[in-house]
């Protein structure tokens, strides 16, 4: 574990492969950037990363074809072939969605990313050479190919993990947020004027106050997507951008009107009091 440790350790300090890195990254964000794309990519209309579904595919389907090359015998064979084929056209979007993500990282988690991605172009390049030598009747490279592919995304699998169980990408950053239960005092109602920010805290939990056209609004000021600073967001045509990556939320409902961000942001309830105090709780379930 020492050495694995040591090895991500080199990667999240290696400058060098900002060089490298930081144009691509550049290139993906841009032609992401339009709504329908990020939407897509992000996967905001299923609530859920596009990425991490893909995923199961290709694997999946490399996995079993190299089992069925040292197991299956002869007339698996076809199968495996098969296996190999559909790994490698669902290898395609999985990137597409994966560089997506990745474009919205930064050092670290970027350096590890573009090695990461570079295991799986590996895999993707070996796999095609397998697929290409079995067309052949080349079994025997086939095969062995195929493991080299194998072996190839399983350590991009393994950098993959560390990015999202180690360092939290697209993890949900308010996923233990909790706001109070019961009806709690924030702040005086004359404090949050029209158009203005007025973060505050409840429960441990750091929340915007905010007044759009007259309606009050208490919605975590911590955006889900990486953690940007929601107080610090425009807010146009009802909703409220991130500066960071420019996540756009509902204000009525925090629903996640344009990706990168996947889940809506929490949104608390508010009332004013008679004797002009504002106070929210955790919307009822």
């Amino acid at each position: 574990m020492n050495i694995l440790h040591t090895m991500l350790d080199g990667l999240e300090h290696a400058k060098a492969l900002d060089r490298i890195a930081d144009p691509i990254a550049a290139v993906v964000g841009k032609a992401v950037r339009p709504r329908a794309i990020r939407n897509l990519l992000s996967g905001t209309a299923i609530g859920h990363h596009l990425h991490p579904m893909l995923i199961v595919v290709p694997s999946g389907a490399w996995s079993m074809a190299s089992f069925l090359d040292l197991t299956g015998g002869k007339d698996s064979r076809k199968a495996a072939d098969l296996l190999v084929t559909v790994g490698i056209l669902s290898a395609v979007p999985t990137a597409v969605a994966g560089l997506h993500d990745w474009s919205d990282t930064q050092e670290k988690e970027r350096r590890v990313g573009i090695v990461h991605a570079a295991g799986n172009s590996l895999a993707v390049l070996l796999y095609t050479a397998s697929a290409v030598a079995r067309a052949k009747d080349r079994r025997a490279a086939g095969v062995l190919l195929g493991l080299g592919g194998l072996g190839s995304m399983l350590f991009s699998a393994f950098l993959g993990g560390h990015l999202s169980y180690a360092n939290g990408v697209n993890v949900n950053r308010t996923a233990w947020h909790e706001a109070p239960k019961d009806w709690t005092r924030v702040a005086s109602d004359a404090d949050v004027v029209e158009g203005g920010r007025h973060p505050v805290e409840a429960n441990g939990v750091p929340i915007l106050l905010l007044r759009h056209e007259g309606k009050l609004t208490a919605m975590d000021s911590v955006c889900n997507h990486l953690g940007g600073p929601l107080a610090e967001g425009t807010i146009e045509d009802g909703c409220i951008t991130c500066p960071w990556h420019q996540s756009m939320f509902r204000l009525d409902d925090g629903k996640n009107y344009r990706g990168p961000a996947a889940v809506p942001q929490p949104v608390y309830e508010t009332r004013v009091t008679g004797d002009g105090y504002i106070e929210l709780r955790q919307p009822a379930s």
